[in-house]
């Protein structure tokens, strides 16, 4: 899906779930790729969405991947008087850690995704905007399993400052438990240096056991000939 489509699926969506929550009151949806978090005109209202599932297509070399950590940064105002709103809204992008361009990508969602997503913003624009309770609204959207780490380093949002992913438990636990049975499988490296020693030791005992007993036989056989 291509970067227009996707911009011409969110405003679409926005607009008809717009048009049943607040029909009395005008609003638009503006894609601004210099928003910035926290930095905030008088009157403006911030919602953050930290985990939404998405996926990235590298235009210089052709990998796709799929996160379940894009970040969308949304900026909203009322004008009371007018009946009249705006929201700003900027989609963070990821690195290609394949190909290591500089070059930042962006995502594409599917259609289900894009509908919870926006249903997420209207209800923070009810409690922010509005005044209105926003819980009986609430969906969370459900991101695909992802239990691998975040690369914060590919990652825009988390390279501008935002925090928004940390380990799971399960993660932990799994990196602990790999941790203690590689420090447990791996002998010191005094308990390695016996362990060398010895072998070392029994090895040349054998030997000369061998030798000696070869020689014994050379000399018996010696013997019975004289």
């Amino acid at each position: 899906m291509s970067t227009s489509l996707t911009t011409c699926e969110w405003k679409k969506v926005f607009y008809e779930k717009m048009e049943v929550a607040k029909p009395a009151d005008s609003w638009e949806l503006v894609i601004d790729p210099n928003l910035k978090p926290n930095e905030l005109a008088p009157g403006w209202k911030q919602y953050l969405e930290q985990h939404a599932s998405g996926r990235f297509h590298c235009s210089w070399c052709w990998h796709t991947w799929q996160s379940a950590h894009v970040v969308i940064l949304f900026h909203m105002y009322l004008d009371r008087a007018q009946r009249a709103g705006s929201v700003r809204m900027r989609v963070f992008k990821q690195l290609c850690h394949e190909c290591g361009t500089a070059r930042l990508d962006e995502s594409s969602m599917l259609e289900e995704n894009i509908e919870s997503l926006v249903d997420n913003l209207i209800t923070s624009l009810r409690e922010q905007c509005y005044n209105e309770d926003g819980d009986q609204y609430r969906i969370h959207v459900a991101s695909r399993p992802d239990g691998g780490p975040h690369h914060s380093e590919f990652c825009e949002a988390c390279q501008e400052g935002i925090v928004h992913w940390k380990p799971s438990e399960k993660l932990l636990e799994e990196e602990a438990t790999t941790y203690t049975f590689s420090g447990a499988s791996k002998p010191s490296a005094q308990e390695g240096s016996g362990y060398n020693f010895f072998s070392l030791r029994w090895c040349l005992i054998g030997a000369s056991l061998c030798l000696l007993i070869v020689y014994l036989q050379f000399s018996f056989r010696g013997s019975t000939f004289l």
